[in-house]
């Protein structure tokens, strides 16, 4: 365990009051911020000057977590959910969380986290996380803590003083289940 429960507490406390926090996540640096929370979600949409008809994906402690989002989860996904490989999953619809987070058409993404400092603050949080790559959107996402823009920094109201010095390049691998019930991979 790289965090302390200083670490948590601090985070937490963070997510309590709508701020937007910089973390270290299962795969690259993210932007976040409590799930339910629309105007924290609308500051981050301008943090990364993206498109606000593009959704942003949201972490899990755990399969239970999730299925209080999304309801059971389909048997063909299970496997996927116990991935090493970080792995966002598209649902159909969810519960409890910002209708700014969802597509066009009702539906989200949502990674039940694999690193321990993510499952820890969520499960003391009580809910999900926004996770978003920390770029201005259309740019690159960066490896590292160093590698995140000044334009991003200033305009984040925490940071995660974790894991700065590590580098971290494996986006997750996002997919969906069809209406024919076959899985769908959209990046691989």
């Amino acid at each position: 365990m790289d965090f302390s429960p200083d670490h948590i507490r601090d985070a937490k406390e963070s997510l309590r009051k709508g701020r937007v926090l910089l973390y270290p996540t299962d795969t690259i640096w993210g932007i976040g911020c409590d799930a339910q929370n629309s105007d924290a979600i609308d500051k981050v949409y301008r943090i990364k000057k993206r498109n606000d008809s593009k959704a942003l994906i949201c972490l899990v402690a755990d399969q239970t977590m999730l299925e209080e989002l999304v309801g059971e989860v389909h048997p063909k996904l299970l496997p996927y959910l116990n991935k090493n490989r970080p792995t966002t999953i598209i649902y159909p619809k969810v519960k409890n969380v910002s209708k700014r987070l969802l597509a066009e058409d009702g539906s989200i993404g949502i990674r039940v986290t694999k690193n321990s400092f993510c499952s820890s603050l969520i499960k003391s949080f009580g809910g999900p996380i926004v996770s978003t790559s920390a770029n201005i959107s259309g740019s690159e996402s960066p490896s590292s803590f160093q590698e995140i823009s000044h334009q991003i920094l200033e305009a984040i109201d925490d940071i995660v003083p974790l894991r700065q010095n590590e580098k971290q390049n494996q986006a997750s691998m996002i997919l969906r289940l069809n209406r024919l019930l076959e899985i769908e991979i959209l990046r691989p």
